[in-house]
């Protein structure tokens, strides 16, 4: 997506430097690039690509060097660390490979915490909808220690969708789970962009998880270096091949 005005989330000329002098490393090199509202965008590249600094940097989680990182019209690159704790909690979903769920509170706390810190109550419908489509109706109750690993992947879907959150971040979601309860995470992510309108941008090295979305942003040496639109395996796999040649 060249046009990034209407984008839900968007970087316009964005690097990103870590370090000074001869041992700095330039992570991102001027990304400009936007992710549509209600679509499935998955970001590729080889390991050292930038794809999540990228994610941190869009979600306000890690500061730019320079440009801008936009979330709808506001660009998070300007505003304070008040603002960004702001705009985290209410605006934006995430979910993480280590699931960063709080230990002592339940499945049901887990999910509508953010909603709680913000003072807001959670949708009924939309939350009996989330919890049904997600099997998680007989684990509210129990505590991270007591579910499995998808369960607790399951429980942080919720939790990131329940706010209504103009983008849901998912950096490597799937990363560790069997391959048939990754299978179910993912068919739910992009169940949430067709059924919900939820826009959803993920990072991954799996070209089968990138399958899943609509679309597939590949970087490389903190560039944007092509993309896949209607992506498969095959595909996708042979967007990298050649990405790996032509470096």
């Amino acid at each position: 997506m060249r046009d990034t005005t209407m984008a839900a989330s968007a970087a316009v000329d964005l690097v990103k430097v870590y370090g000074t002098g001869p041992t700095a490393v330039r992570a991102l090199d001027g990304v400009t690039v936007g992710f549509e509202r209600a679509r499935f965008t998955a970001i590729m590249g080889p390991s050292g690509s930038g794809k999540s600094t990228l994610m941190h940097c869009l979600a306000g989680l890690d500061k730019a060097t320079s440009g801008q990182a936009m979330l709808g019209g506001t660009d998070l690159t300007r505003q304070p660390d008040r603002v960004l704790t702001k705009v985290r909690r209410e605006r934006i979903g995430f979910v993480f490979q280590a699931f960063n769920l709080l230990p002592q509170l339940t499945a049901a706390q887990n999910i509508t915490l953010p909603l709680d810190l913000a003072g807001r109550r959670p949708d009924p419908g939309l939350y009996d909808h989330v919890v049904g489509v997600l099997g998680l109706g007989d684990r509210l109750r129990h505590r991270p220690s007591e579910l499995s690993g998808g369960q607790q992947q399951r429980v942080a879907l919720a939790r990131a969708l329940l706010a209504r959150p103009e983008v849901v971040f998912a950096d490597e979601p799937t990363g560790n789970l069997d391959s048939r309860t990754g299978a179910e995470v993912l068919a739910f992510l992009r169940s949430s962009v067709r059924e919900l309108g939820q826009t959803v941008v993920m990072v991954t090295h799996d070209p089968g998880a990138a399958a899943y979305a609509d679309r597939v942003v590949l970087l490389a040496d903190g560039r944007v270096a092509g993309g896949v639109d209607n992506p498969d395996g095959a595909s996708v796999t042979e967007a990298l091949r050649s990405l790996a040649v032509t470096r």
